[in-house]
């Protein structure tokens, strides 16, 4: 039987994945990078877990409990959740979407890969010469008296933010030039939308991070006073540097997630997106206002009583754009004929997660109800049910979703549904509990705590090790795919964006013959596929 030549075996050998400019295969490369860095994250997650089993010392040390918990942070947040999307689904997916042959700078794209998995590497090399301790923000003054390696992983940061912002121009420059010519603005799938907003606060917001880190490096070597207030500086100021970029980067990760459910929903309801203007009009909102409600973050860092009021409200605001989305993606399921195959259930767990997460971010930008719970497991939880809950669970819906177009293979359906299940009731036994411990009164990042804490805490370790065990069910069922999988057809959920004209897994220019576009979101029956 002849091998099909698609872009996975059209050339072989270590040397033509790591010079390649095909987009697609600079996707499966983050994939890997990302895979990698998420086992690492999420094993210091399950040390964190174990070690707070009892209210005294079970495994590690109050400095390395420290180092576990920066790690996990930082890992989790500026080498996964941040590039997931864009680096994976966004690489792969995008140029399909608009009908193009690849990316608008292949090149710049591999080079963003390289700036990424450079990041990546300066943070395993840090392991080795004393890891970082400082919590996943870099906080000032600690982060520049501690004798931990702040140096390397803040240039490992750096680097990682240049290959955001090379992604973002890339993006912004394939969707605005390399679109079929019978693709308008008002005909682009709903995800073009998500990574349109998302690339413009990529390249407005992460230089920002990237000066505030080089000056947190010069103030280390060269003790220029910028944030010490020994050296005249103020520690406050890298707080607002910090949450300037930081709280924009929420939606840096945010928006392409609801970009992916955007297209999930109505293929899987088989009915046109309600709303489409608005759901596309809300991206560009929330990345607007984005850039206005840093102040959130620092109730307690002693600003005015006016600056407190007014990025109160703000926050109130950007709210406003994400319940459109929300109320949208109801209205589009509103007797629609629902598949529940895998993909669609972990949209259904991100609907439930990223509400509960949004919900309580809004008590967080109350600020009678923050002074209490700031700085406390409320804070803890509320950021995990929108990053996990939200932007990750999201993630595996849109992986569950491209997987046949990426590799051409389907995977069991029955161990996704089940692996499905035991994610949603484990993450939700660990996040439910410390929301109770943070209204109690129970600090974050504490090695040691009070005894009558103990009870929450390993409840919140036995939903732990579920996510754990379901995500090692995922890493099983989606490998066995490649090798014992069925081969996929090109549209097996009869999507009609035009990426599933293509076949599965593309060829290396993406498609054989010139795409045809369709009207967007018009479905066929059932019956009729």
């Amino acid at each position: 039987m002849k091998t099909e030549i698609n872009y996975l075996n059209c050339s072989k050998g270590l040397k033509s994945w790591l010079f390649t400019h095909d987009h697609k295969r600079i996707a499966i490369l983050y994939l890997i990078g990302i895979a990698i860095s998420f086992l690492l994250g999420g094993v210091f997650a399950m040390a964190i877990r174990l070690e707070l089993l009892t209210p005294d010392q079970l495994i590690v040390s109050s400095k390395v409990y420290n180092q576990l918990f920066t790690l996990h942070g930082a890992i989790m947040v500026l080498l996964v959740i941040i590039p997931a999307i864009p680096g994976i689904i966004g690489n792969f997916i995008l140029p399909l979407m608009v009908g193009a042959k690849d990316v608008a700078f292949p090149k710049l794209n591999l080079w963003s890969w390289y700036f990424y998995m450079a990041g990546v590497l300066l943070s395993l090399y840090h392991l080795s010469t004393g890891a970082v301790d400082t919590g996943w923000t870099f906080y000032t003054p600690y982060s520049i008296s501690t004798n931990t390696s702040v140096i390397t992983v803040v240039t490992g940061a750096f680097l990682v933010g240049m290959s955001s912002i090379l992604t973002g121009i890339n993006f912004l420059a394939t969707i605005h030039m390399m679109r079929i010519k019978e693709m308008g603005w008002f005909k682009m799938p709903l995800l073009l939308w998500a990574f349109y907003a998302t690339a413009v606060i990529q390249i407005i917001a992460t230089p920002v991070l990237g000066i505030t880190l080089l000056l947190l490096v010069m103030e280390r070597v060269a003790h220029i006073g910028i944030f010490d207030p020994a050296l005249g500086g103020d520690p406050v100021l890298f707080q607002h540097f910090f949450w300037f970029y930081s709280h924009p980067a929420v939606y840096i990760m945010v928006l392409p997630a609801m970009g992916v459910i955007s297209e999930i929903i109505p293929t899987f309801c088989r009915k046109k997106i309600f709303g489409y203007k608005f759901i596309a009009y809300s991206s560009i909102a929330i990345a607007l206002i984005s850039f206005l409600v840093w102040g959130h973050h620092l109730y307690v860092s002693g600003q005015s009583a006016f600056a407190s009021m007014a990025f109160g409200l703000l926050t109130f605001i950007v709210a406003v754009p994400s319940g459109i989305k929300v109320f949208n993606w109801i209205a589009t399921m509103y007797k629609g004929a629902i598949d529940l195959r895998s993909p669609f259930l972990y949209v259904l767990a991100f609907l439930v997660l990223f509400t509960i997460g949004g919900l309580t971010g809004i008590i967080n930008g109350t600020l009678s109800l923050d002074l209490h719970l700031h700085d406390t497991y409320f804070i803890v939880s509320h950021f995990h049910y929108t990053m996990m809950g939200g932007v990750l669970i999201a993630f595996i819906a849109g992986l569950h979703y491209w997987w046949p177009k990426m590799f051409g293979k389907m995977y069991s359906e029955r161990l996704a549904r089940i692996t499905c299940g035991l994610l949603f009731l484990g993450f939700n036994i660990t996040f439910i509990s410390q929301f109770i411990l943070g209204t109690r009164g129970m600090p974050r990042r504490y090695h040691n705590y009070l005894p009558e804490f103990q009870s929450l805490h390993i409840i919140s370790s036995i939903g732990a090790f579920i996510v754990g065990l379901a995500f090692f069910m995922m890493l099983y069922y989606l490998i066995d795919s490649l090798f014992r999988g069925k081969k996929a057809p090109n549209n097996p959920w009869g999507g009609t964006t035009l990426e599933w004209q293509a076949s599965s897994p593309p060829v290396t220019e993406n498609f054989e013959q010139t795409p045809e576009m369709r009207e967007l979101y018009k479905y066929k029956s059932k019956d009729e596929l």
